[in-house]
Order: structure tokens, then sequence, then C-alpha cells
């Protein structure tokens, strides 16, 4: 079987590739391989489902480009197939003098990446929720949303088989025969060019094909809590002021498309790459691989790694998630968040070298295979302008 792209990874990356190389590329053959059964089975599917807006990278990033942008993307691909979006926006709010200074900040980064955000004053934030508490100031963000990420990714799987692309599911990438024959469970596929979109196997695949080899996925396990019974306690996205230096937001209220209330994630370091619950998918060799990182991590404390994974394991308590959460509201009935999430993985790209986790993507290829590497949060966001500039950059 021959093709002209091989997209290796049905998830929201994936998809939005073959979308776009359809609108490049009308005549060509495309194929799309995932070794699960249905599309978006890991961190695509498992999504939280917001849009973030785009102020919380600096402008010379590639997130920062493509959040702006995707967000105005994937908002107009859900009301154009009059997809569920909830328009709650987000508002990020304070703890004292020196986490207000860092609402400019962020302030700064918004206005930079044409962003529309603003400060506004603890009255004016109880205006938009009356249970938000913050110090002082708080950043709005109005153009925040939340959409249900099965629902979009189950559009683009339809979108893109009736554009004739292939869809073969349930058929792993299984190794790099040379000459851009692969080799899937059922046989052999040679292709013009492979696209790789793998996520948690990114990078497994591009050092099959020569890249990607100062870099390893390290898995963070997150999980939210979410709250039962009515009436839901808060009705925005209420966000802490982040740690800039690491790529996690911090656990935060999430309205989801449909009003559900829930509070996290969590990221916990995951022991193997699909660490989802108990030893499902347990893999020994992840396992050596992670610990030697983790402890590599651990005994350095880059980025403060230390303190990070003990009060991420914390995060285990349902109580004390709730406490974590409980100040950034008037009041919260701890007890009404019961019920766990379905966990995901982010599928967090760390340099080898410098021991730092990658903030932003990072994309390498040559003429015949280009690798989509450390596409975390927000790339369900920016997935549909991302995958464009992939394919004039990489590919046309």
């Amino acid at each position: 079987m021959t093709c002209d792209f091989l997209i290796v990874g049905a998830g929201i990356i994936g998809l939005s590739m073959a979308h776009n190389l359809r609108k490049r590329y009308p005549d060509a053959s495309i194929v799309v391989l995932d070794k699960e059964d249905e599309v978006g089975r890991h961190a695509s599917g498992r999504n939280s489902g917001v849009l973030h807006a785009g102020f919380y990278y600096t402008a010379d990033s590639l997130k920062a480009r493509f959040t702006r942008d995707g967000n105005r993307a994937m908002r107009e691909f859900c009301e154009s197939y009059k997809l569920d979006i909830n328009p709650c926006g987000k508002v990020v709010v304070a703890r004292n003098e020196a986490e207000r200074q860092t609402l400019h900040e962020l302030l700064r980064r918004g206005e930079a990446n044409g962003v529309e955000v603003r400060i506004i004053s603890e009255e004016e934030a109880t205006e938009i929720d009356p249970n938000i508490r913050t110090y002082r100031e708080a950043l709005h963000s109005p153009t925040t949303a939340t959409v249900d990420p099965r629902q979009v990714l189950e559009k683009l799987r339809h979108i893109v088989v009736s554009e004739g692309t292939r869809l073969m599911l349930g058929n792993p990438w299984m190794g790099n025969l040379g000459n851009n024959h692969v080799m899937i469970r059922t046989h052999t596929l040679t292709a013009g060019k492979i696209i790789n979109c793998a996520g948690l196997y990114a990078d497994r695949i591009a050092q099959a094909y020569g890249f990607g080899a100062r870099y390893t996925i390290l898995p963070f396990k997150g999980i939210y809590l979410k709250y039962s019974g009515e009436p839901a306690p808060v009705r925005t996205n209420i966000y802490p002021v982040p740690k800039l230096e690491n790529p996690f937001l911090g656990v935060h209220y999430t309205v989801t498309v449909d009003g559900t209330v829930k509070i996290g994630p969590t990221a916990i370091p995951a022991f193997w790459r699909e660490n989802y619950r108990g030893l499902e998918r347990f893999r020994p060799d992840e396992l050596t691989e992670i610990l030697w990182y983790d402890a590599k991590l651990f005994a350095t404390d880059s980025f403060g790694f230390r303190k990070l994974a003990l009060e991420e394991f914390r995060k285990y308590s349902k109580r004390h998630l709730a406490e974590l959460a409980a100040g950034m509201v008037r009041q919260i009935d701890a007890e009404r968040f019961d019920t766990w999430s379905t966990p995901g993985i982010r599928a967090q790209l760390l340099d080898k070298e410098s021991l730092e986790l990658v903030q932003d993507f990072i994309v390498e290829g040559d003429a015949r295979s280009v690798h989509i590497l450390n596409a975390v949060s927000p790339a369900f966001t920016c997935a549909l302008p991302f995958t464009e500039w992939v394919i004039e950059e990489y590919i046309d």
C-alpha cells in the first residue's frame, strides 16, 4: 500500500493535519494511522475542553501565536458546525501583592500577543462571578470558552473521512523499514511523507527517523474533581496566578460546556506513558526509563521538581484538592466535589541535556518526515492554525 502522506496519530493534531493537508493537496492520498480503535483516545479526548486565549506565553513563542489564532478558529469551527460551546470566560485571581504584579505581566503578554484581556478591580470581578475572591485586582479574559472535545473530534473525523482521507484505526506504527516504508499491524505501507503526530510516543517515532535525540517524553497525570448538585458554585473559569517558570497552570475551576464545575487538574508524575489507573497498560521498559529521569530531576531539583512532585502526589486527596481551590472563592462546599474525572496524561517534553521542561511546541523534520514534538496544552486550542503552519514550513 502506498500514499502521499502518512499521518501517525488520530488525535486533534493528526485530524487537523489531515483536514488542512486536504485543503492544500486536494488530490493527494492521505492515510491516518492510530493504534487505538477510535480517534482521540488519549490526550485529545481527555482534554478539559478549555479554549485558551493566549496571554500566558511570551510573544516570541509559537504557543502565543497559535493560541490566539486557534481560539478564534476553534470558535468559528464550533459555530459553523453547530457544536456546543460555553463562552464563560476566565478570571485569573491573585492572593497577594506579588501575585497582583504577575497579573500585570500576564496583561503585558496578552497585549503583546494581540489578545483581548484586561485588569479589573475586585468589585468588577464579583460582578462577573459573585463567588470570586481576589486581592485588589484580577485579570479578565472574555474570549476563553469551553467546548466538548469528543464532539469536536468526532466532527473532525467525519470531515476528514468525507474529504477522502483513509483512517486506519487499530493499526499502530510498528517500525521504520527505511525509504519511508513503515511496518504496521496488517502490512507494510510506503509514504511520500510521514507526519508524526503521535503525542505520548512522538519522541520514540521521531528518534527512529533520526530526530528528537535530545528529548524524551515525561508523562504527568491530570485528574479533575467534579462538583455534584445544584446550584453550581461558580459560573466562569477561575484560575490562580501561575508560576511562569513551569508549564502547569495550577489548580483552578473549570466550567464545562454543559455547566459542570470541576477543580484541578493535578500534574502528578506518571510512571509509564499510559499510566491512567492501577497497572493498566503497564510498560516495564517505560517505568525504568521514567524513574531514571525522575531520579535525576529529584537529585538536581531542576525546575523545582522535588517540591512539585511531593505537592502533586498530595492531590490524590479530594480534601486537599478542595482546600487548594478554596482560596479563589468566597465559599466552597468541599464535600460536593466528590467525583473524579477520567484521568489524562500530559505528554510533556523533557530536554535531556538541560533537564528542563520544554515550554514551547517543537517541530523537526526533513524532506521525508516531519515530527511534532511537545504538542501539549494548549495544543487543542492551537490545532487548526498550528497544523497549517507546519504544512507551510515543513511540507509545502
